[in-house]
């Protein structure tokens, strides 16, 4: 569970998506310098997954009032390449957020936010945030 575990550890990520379903918020990472989902590692105060999740995202975002689906969207096993848990894997399990309004903040672990059509995020985007962004358009397209 905890980001001292090696060689993998649990973490918990959210697809934000406006109230419209159209698009979502990505941060440009600081550690990691391309556009991911919000997310990260979970507390020992979390909990739930969902709970850390939430948590995550409404710190990265500043954004209030958000709803998650309590069901992961995706599951992704994916390795850390840069950072304090460089070499280590990310067991991540993404989850599906809305939010209700579309002003965020900049937390300091981001050097940007911005929301991106669903449909069509930024080319280096990562293959799997892009994986993500796929489901969350068919899950919102086919409720």
């Amino acid at each position: 569970m905890w980001r001292t575990c090696r060689p993998e550890h649990v973490t918990a990520s959210a697809l934000v998506v406006d109230a419209s379903g159209q698009n979502t918020l990505l941060t440009l990472h600081k550690t990691v310098g391309r556009w991911l989902q919000l997310g990260g590692h979970c507390e020992p105060a979390d909990p739930t997954l969902t709970a850390a999740a939430l948590r995550e995202a409404t710190e990265e975002s500043g954004l209030a009032a958000l709803t998650i689906t309590p069901t992961p969207l995706q599951l992704s096993r994916h390795q850390l390449e840069a950072g304090g848990c460089a070499g280590a894997y990310h067991l991540d399990v993404q989850f599906l957020v809305t939010a209700t309004t579309t002003e965020f903040v900049v937390s300091n672990e981001s050097h940007a936010l911005k929301w991106f059509p669903l449909t069509t995020l930024p080319p280096d985007t990562d293959p799997t945030v892009q994986s993500l962004a796929t489901r969350a358009h068919h899950h919102l397209s086919h409720p």
